[in-house]
């Protein structure tokens, strides 16, 4: 632990006691760590940022309190750094200077508040007492921005241990990226994202979060909150109130099994039925529905005999324009985050135009596809490596081709309604293939028509049995009254 450099202003508010002074902005980091980005199944391209209000900063030994009508308060265990000397347009090289020192920080937030932020955070993170700070500072210059450790510990129990090793984005690049963009000012604080492990607390929990340098053998001490229940509830005539939902829930917790819900993706005995139901009596349950443009046109397995059952995760590409695949097709794109992102029997379904003059897909995205557990893919593009490909988990395609993406599409965005053999396809949807083609299912009819399907397929196999005895078709397909008589005496049934 050091003593940090004379403060540039009195501070006589023990909110900002920690600090040298009270900050003006404090800068977050949305996503940063690997380990959070795994357990979130969505890895950005670039850091992006919220901002947190100053009044907020509470210190070490406090309580914060978790709103009345609310239940996901989660913590947080954070690095913060805190601005010494200002910072504009500062490359990279430069940016750890501009840095004066580094301290512990909880980013606590409250899901129930986050639909109507729209990714700003604004109640979700900004309440009085949301953003403890301290308990000392570290001079940044002593330190090893690559070689910082945060733990968080709540009720003595440790449940959060990262080092900046784990960074998608080192600390100097953030500090510069944001000089980019803002004047960063001395006593500016910028949090720079947790790792995996926040979770929720409620009241009588006691969070307790470090950051050291085991290197240099320094560290903050431990940063304690304690939270309380709060009282008032919200006006719902002044807007909008807390609401949660299984996604909020899931994300909060850090999985839905900690959030004691239902494991994700198809419940098993839907799952068993759309296996077992032809993709033709889906479409024709779907149909006598009222939906006809549930089919994926000119798409087939790459090896006949395969099947598809999954919910969708959408990846889409458009045509390619030089400048744009400059700007989008290179680097940790849309394409390998999709693939990088897929979970546990989800099928990625690809919006590539019917155009299958370049491969959307090959061997090495399809073996990540399957060590991440999806059950498949679906291109009305091309496909590289096909026959590799095919051997690795069921892929459904327009067509094969051996040229690499940018000769005809730039990746360029995921988990948004698309367009897939001239059918729409939204995130959740249920797409079940076999050799006949891809048909999507709607979630909200997925139980009725697999089982209608599956009672059609009877009735049609007994139809196919009195046929090769002999009978005419005329009156048995469809049956009139007197064959479905005979049918349901036949089945045992009344």
């Amino acid at each position: 632990m050091t003593t940090p450099p004379v403060p540039p202003a009195h501070v006589t508010d023990d909110r900002f006691a920690a600090l040298p002074c009270r900050p003006g902005k404090i800068v977050a980091v949305h996503l940063s760590y690997a380990s959070r980005a795994e357990q979130r199944g969505r890895r950005p391209a670039h850091p992006s940022y919220f901002l947190k209000p100053s009044s907020s900063v509470a210190a070490s030994g406090g309580t914060v309190e978790r709103p009345a009508g609310t239940e996901l308060l989660a913590f947080e265990g954070e690095i913060a750094l805190v601005i010494g000397t200002e910072a504009r347009r500062v490359p990279l090289a430069e940016a750890w200077r501009h840095v004066g020192w580094v301290t512990a920080a909880n980013d606590l937030g409250v899901y129930d508040l986050r639909a109507n932020d729209k990714g700003s955070n604004v109640r979700s993170k900004g309440g009085d007492g949301f953003t403890p700070i301290g308990p000392s500072l570290l001079d940044a210059a002593a330190l090893d921005p690559a070689a910082l450790r945060v733990r968080t510990w709540v009720n003595g129990r440790l449940v959060q241990d990262d080092t900046t090793a784990g960074l998608l984005f080192p600390l100097a690049q953030v500090v510069a990226d944001l000089s980019q963009h803002m004047t960063l000012e001395v006593g500016d604080v910028v949090l720079t994202g947790t790792p995996a492990g926040s979770s929720v607390v409620g009241p009588g929990d006691v969070v307790e979060v470090e950051v050291d340098s085991p290197a240099a053998g320094v560290a903050t001490g431990r940063l304690v909150t304690t939270v309380t229940a709060g009282s008032t509830p919200f006006d719902p005539a002044l807007g909008s109130t807390p609401a949660v939902d299984d996604r909020q829930r899931e994300e909060a917790w850090g999985s839905r099994e900690a959030a004691g819900l239902p494991a994700p993706g198809l419940d098993p005995a839907l799952r068993a039925k759309l296996e077992a139901a032809p993709t033709a009596g889906l479409s024709a349950q779907l149909r006598k529905r009222g939906l006809d443009n549930v089919v994926l046109d000119g798409v087939a397995p790459l090896r006949p005999g395969a099947r598809l059952v999954g919910t969708a995760r959408t990846l889409r590409f458009v045509p390619n324009r030089e400048d744009l695949f400059a700007s989008h097709g290179g680097g940790y794109n849309a394409q390998k985050r999709c693939f990088d992102a897929v979970g546990e029997g989800e099928v990625i379904v690809i919006e590539a135009r019917g155009e299958t003059g370049s491969g959307t897909l090959g061997d090495v995205l399809a073996l990540r596809a399957r060590a991440r557990g999806a059950a498949g893919v679906v291109t009305d593009g091309g496909v590289r490596d096909s026959e590799a490909v095919a051997g690795i988990l069921p892929v459904f395609a327009a067509g094969r081709h051996p040229a690499v993406l940018g000769r005809r599409h730039v990746p360029w965005d995921t988990d948004v309604t698309i367009s897939c053999g001239g059918a729409t396809v939204q995130p959740g949807d249920i797409l079940v293939g076999d050799d006949d083609g891809v048909v999507v299912v709607p979630p909200s009819l997925a139980e009725e028509v697999a089982d209608a399907a599956l009672a059609q397929e009877e009735e049609d196999a007994w139809i196919a049995e009195q046929v090769a005895a002999g009978a005419p078709v005329d009156g048995l397909f469809p049956m009139n009254a007197q064959w479905r008589a005979r049918f349901e005496q036949q089945r045992g049934r009344p």
